[in-house]
């Protein structure tokens, strides 16, 4: 997937022009294949060919001619993968879901993290007809002053003999494999629930220790799979990591990895405080609530801990997670983890059985493509734009690389609907009537201030005689801004 192909050259190009045009602009590249009025050129990676693509393509002249640069894919190779690049990085997951949707039914979708400020991700149709029908409709489609471009990306899979497959009917199709070992069933890994946190970048190193015997130890002795994305966004504060293992032991290696931090902040005397921050798909947030905010509430009463979560306003096409925050000791953060990822897990299998259920209302619904609670990255995950995050990722699904999200348009509309915004609830609280004054404020500031933070209405009910004790305070939202409201 890293060969390019560079036509509309002229005739008397020479391979030393091709060099040079890549040197000035430091485009990394291997060989050069010049042939009669094209060339084939090798990338290191698929990074490196999107910035070759992005830099020269139509933006190029050489010896009069403006170049053109894409993959050069087989003709036998370009099926069902196409590449979508120059995407709006503030763009909704619903709105690429849904134009992605109205030419074909979509399998998965990987991000890749890039350094551009746009986004870019890998597609997988269903059939060869709905990727060639989305190369045709959404190349150059217009999303402010942005253009979409579109390329075929190498199939490996249409050169491959098709082994047997069952004909198709009303019921789930089987996953796709995605690089998993033989003899892994695929109920077992939609089954796998990873735990991913955030944590402060100037601690990974010392998380993966000297010749990363630190972090090799603690996979050990939890018996977990521990993938540390130092390499994505560069230069942010904080990194993922995710953690592959059973509930016990997510919450061990968590609990270590506390461990370390805080060991490591006593011995460079940092004195701010090390929160535990983990990452959840905004689809479960607000069950992990609770209606009025008594799942957290709950938690927060039984760990002694204190909870937070990260604005609706903070997820955009490159972060489709929340950061659940934890302030406490390392043993009660712990305890807390344990108790939210067990909130999450359950979410996750209810939505399951769910779409099984519902299986035979949408014929070809693909279960291994529910881009919920996302991965690695990038969504799509964020980047250096927030979290970065690379390949698509589903952290309840193992073989799916670190972040990214995949899913499928008729998955998530069926499972968004009832999680979403969408649910209003209405709550009377009763306060003492002294406190009315406060709540509301000098000219109603602090009463409107607090309305727009949790993003619900907050009404106070007339008194109904002079000499009450109580008044009556109406809130209107979702699960969510019930908690903020309550907290």
């Amino acid at each position: 997937m890293n060969k390019l192909y560079i036509g509309n050259l002229s005739s008397s190009v020479t391979l030393a022009d091709i060099q040079q045009l890549f040197g000035e602009r430091k485009l990394a590249v291997g060989q050069v294949l010049l042939k009669s009025g094209y060339a084939f050129v090798d990338c290191p990676d698929e990074n490196a060919a999107i910035r070759v693509i992005e830099a020269l393509s139509g933006k190029v002249e050489l010896h009069g001619k403006v170049i053109e640069v894409d993959y050069s894919v087989p003709k036998k190779q370009r099926s069902r993968k196409i590449q979508i690049r120059n995407i709006p990085p503030h763009l909704q997951w619903e709105v690429l879901d849904g134009l992605l949707a109205q030419h074909g039914t979509v399998e998965n979708v990987e991000q890749v993290n890039t350094e551009s400020e746009t986004a870019v991700v890998n597609v997988t149709y269903e059939t060869k007809e709905h990727a060639k029908t989305a190369i045709e409709k959404l190349n150059g489609h217009q999303f402010e002053t942005y253009a979409l471009k579109i390329s075929y990306i190498p199939d490996q899979e249409a050169t491959q003999v098709p082994a047997h497959r069952p004909r198709r009917g009303p019921a789930v199709r089987p996953a796709r494999d995605h690089g998993s070992s033989p003899g892994t069933s695929a109920s077992h890994k939609l089954l796998d629930v990873p735990l991913r946190i955030l944590v402060p970048t100037q601690f990974v190193g010392a998380i993966i220790g000297k010749e990363g015997l630190t972090i090799k130890s603690v996979t050990q002795q939890t018996q977990s799979k521990v993938d540390i994305h130092r390499k994505e966004n560069a230069g942010a504060a904080e990194k993922p990591i995710t953690i592959h293992s059973s509930a016990g032991g997510c919450t061990a290696a968590c609990q270590m990895i506390l461990e370390i931090m805080h060991k490591e902040a006593q011995d460079t005397k940092f004195t701010e405080e090390i929160p535990l921050k983990i990452l959840a798909h905004d689809s479960f947030v607000g069950r992990l609530i609770g209606k009025e905010g008594r799942n957290l509430k709950k938690i927060e009463q039984e760990t002694g801990t204190k909870i937070t979560i990260s604005s609706l306003h903070d997820l955009t096409l490159y972060n489709p997670e929340r950061t659940i925050t934890v302030k406490g000791s390392v043993e009660a953060c712990s305890k807390a983890q344990a108790e939210i990822m067990k909130k999450l897990r359950e979410a996750y299998e209810n939505d399951l059985a769910a779409m099984n259920q519902q299986a035979n209302l949408i014929p070809g619904l693909n279960l291994n493509a529910l881009g919920i609670f996302s991965s690695g990255m990038p969504v799509l995950p964020s980047t250096g734009r927030t979290r970065g995050m690379v390949g698509s990722y589903n952290p309840f699904m193992s073989q799916l690389c670190y972040p990214g999200a995949l899913y499928s348009t008729a998955a998530v509309g069926a499972m968004a609907q009832p999680y979403t915004a969408l649910e209003q609830e209405i709550v009377h609280l009763f306060i003492p009537t002294q406190a009315v004054g406060a709540i509301i404020g000098k000219k109603g500031q602090q009463i409107k201030q607090l309305s727009r933070f949790a993003g619900a209405s907050i009404k106070i009910a007339p008194a109904e005689g002079p000499e009450v004790s109580e008044r009556m305070v109406i809130i209107t939202g979702s699960p969510e801004a019930q908690f903020k409201v309550g907290g």
